[in-house]
């Protein structure tokens, strides 16, 4: 994904140290939230793998901290900008740790699911437009839109699946506030505006081919919505749903090839 936005927005080749910062960044920040999770009220092989093998999230967290504090200070005339990403990734899983301080958090009803999208969107839109110095044109505002606008709706998804669990543990957010068709509202009108500012793209020498391929992953985004919300599986969520998100870059490596 943020190889993506180079290619697209910057027309430029990655910078490298950031895209290890990222990498290694991802598998800190998972690792340290899915150590803090160990219930659930679904039945989740994943669940129960962690219960088995927690320790191995721990592990990998602190793999995942040396590696992006060492390209970390690559990138140290960024720090401040790198900073924000990571206080914003801490908030989305701050609500799970023990401490009073942290359990206020979960009353926050926007919560988990802007903290998250913002911080994909951050990470992937606009960390690599900041880093390489570029301007923030229009092209770039509709293009940091359609993508929050996506993960959100797919982070949607992600939070209908796990509401009882928030319910459950009182963490607070839009889709725990909302009742079932203000959460399908949410969403169609997420993956609207994200489409819409994908398709004003076109005004800005954008072809036909690379929206229809950025607009894919949300149209199946929207096909699959119904089938999600009543089937939990681990491998839907965590490889057809979460992949969505990189899909149409996927989709524009391979048609370059």
């Amino acid at each position: 994904m943020v190889n993506q936005t180079y290619d697209l927005i910057l027309h430029s080749s990655p910078n490298k140290y950031f895209l290890g910062f990222v990498f290694f960044a991802t598998i800190s920040s998972y690792s340290f939230h899915w150590y803090l999770t160990s219930q659930s009220l679904i039945e989740s092989p994943r669940i129960e793998w962690l219960k088995k093998y927690r320790i191995s999230h721990l592990v990998f967290f602190f793999i995942g901290l040396t590696g992006s504090a060492f390209f970390f200070l690559s990138l140290l005339p960024h720090w401040y900008w790198l900073s924000v990403s990571a206080i914003i990734t801490f908030l989305y899983s701050a609500p799970k740790l023990p401490h009073p301080w942290f359990k206020t958090l979960r009353k926050v009803a926007i919560g988990k699911t802007i903290f998250l999208s913002l911080v994909w969107t951050y990470v992937t839109a606009l960390l690599p437009i900041i880093i390489s110095g570029a301007s923030f044109t229009i092209p770039v505002l509709l293009f940091v839109i359609s993508r929050f606008f996506f993960i959100y709706a797919i982070c949607i998804m992600f939070d209908f699946r796990d509401r009882a669990d928030d319910k459950a543990t009182g963490i607070r957010s839009m889709v725990t506030w909302f009742s079932e068709k203000g959460v399908d509202r949410l969403f169609f009108a997420s993956l609207l505006i994200s489409a819409i500012s994908t398709i004003l793209l076109f005004r800005y020498n954008f072809s036909v081919a690379g929206i229809v391929v950025l607009l894919i992953p949300a149209i199946i985004t929207a096909a699959i919505y119904d089938y999600a919300k009543k089937n939990f599986s681990d491998y839907l969520y965590y490889f057809i749903i979460d992949g969505l998100m990189m899909f149409s870059a996927l989709l524009i490596l391979v048609f370059r090839i």
